[in-house]
């Protein structure tokens, strides 16, 4: 179910019939200035038909992410950052590319990772990239100063990527202080991980330095999604949750506020779903118990994913 979109003057009043995460059974916030179209339940169940994209399909990961990790040995299946993506992707016939980045380095470092990664598959055809959080930011940069030659970049559909920063970097920075960041840094390249990312996705690095050099680039369609929920008490995102509502005063996933998700064309906002639900690491246990309450799952990302691609390629139709 999709609804028409909130406009600023109105109090957001949003059903839920998820008492596990979706918090109280309804929601206000007149405070947000554009809430897009909620998506409800629209992503539920797979369905049996969807058009298959011609040209290629990238997947670029956010902060911390990877392709696969191995953690059980080379005998054993990995765990993947697309839980399950990617596999459902390339098996509707989809040439799936999985753009692995240096998990924290900064956004420079990871665009220039991304762009030899899909240099390296796409071998100068066109791709659509599909990038969660962090890798909107590393595609966006790509795209527009990197300047890829070896490939063509049809679109970019962001998937909370907070393209304004994080009001949850804010605090973690203004909370550790310059000094004792110094040293968490130090700890963090000792163990291998670089850090240039975190400074970046602070609202202040966004707005005033990343979003004025790094402009959409004329003939690459740009589309974007937000997701937003109320998280039980128990939730690993109710601390940040919190944070990133009083400060930004807004709805969020727990890590990127709806307003910071949106770029380019807005497709909407998907409710009661997290930072992590939109890679598929949903919390098998809170689905069960959700199956006792008699509730119903409202979001498959599976399905969310196959549906970009349905979308991807009728816009491949229609030029």
């Amino acid at each position: 179910m999709i609804r028409a979109p909130f406009l600023a003057t109105n109090c957001l009043r949003v059903t839920s019939r998820r008492c596990f995460s979706a918090g109280v059974p309804w929601l206000k916030d007149p405070r947000l200035q554009d809430f897009g179209k909620v998506i409800e339940d629209e992503y539920a169940t797979i369905r049996e038909d969807y058009r298959t994209p011609k040209h290629s399909v990238v997947l670029a990961h956010g902060l911390l992410g990877f392709d696969e990790l191995r953690l059980a040995g080379p005998n054993f299946r990995g765990l993947q950052y697309w839980r399950g993506i990617t596999d459902a992707l390339a098996e509707k016939g989809i040439d799936v590319i999985v753009a692995a980045v240096p998990p924290s380095g900064s956004i420079e470092a990871r665009a220039e990772r991304l762009y030899e990664r899909i240099a390296e598959r796409a071998k100068g055809k066109s791709v659509n990239i599909i990038a969660h959080s962090m890798g909107g930011l590393d595609s966006r940069y790509m795209i527009s100063q990197v300047k890829p030659t070896a490939f063509k970049v049809l679109s970019l559909t962001t998937i909370s990527t907070p393209h304004r920063g994080s009001a949850f970097a804010d605090y973690m920075f203004e909370t550790i202080g310059p000094s004792r960041i110094k040293s968490l840094y130090r700890a963090l390249e000792s163990l291998g991980f670089e850090t240039g990312a975190f400074s970046q996705l602070t609202t202040t690095y966004m707005q005033e330095s990343f979003n004025p050099r790094t402009p959409n680039v004329e003939g690459v369609k740009y589309y974007s999604y937000g997701a937003s929920l109320e998280p039980s008490f128990w939730s690993v995102f109710g601390p940040s949750h919190r944070i990133i509502k009083r400060t930004e005063g807004g709805m969020n996933d727990g890590l990127v506020s709806v307003n910071s998700a949106q770029w380019g064309e807005y497709k909407g906002t998907l409710m009661g779903v997290s930072h992590l639900d939109l890679i598929n690491w949903t919390n098998r246990l809170k689905w069960w118990i959700w199956s006792l309450t008699g509730a119903k799952k409202n979001f498959n990302a599976i399905a969310f994913y196959l549906d970009i691609c349905d979308m991807l390629a009728k816009q491949e139709k229609d030029l």
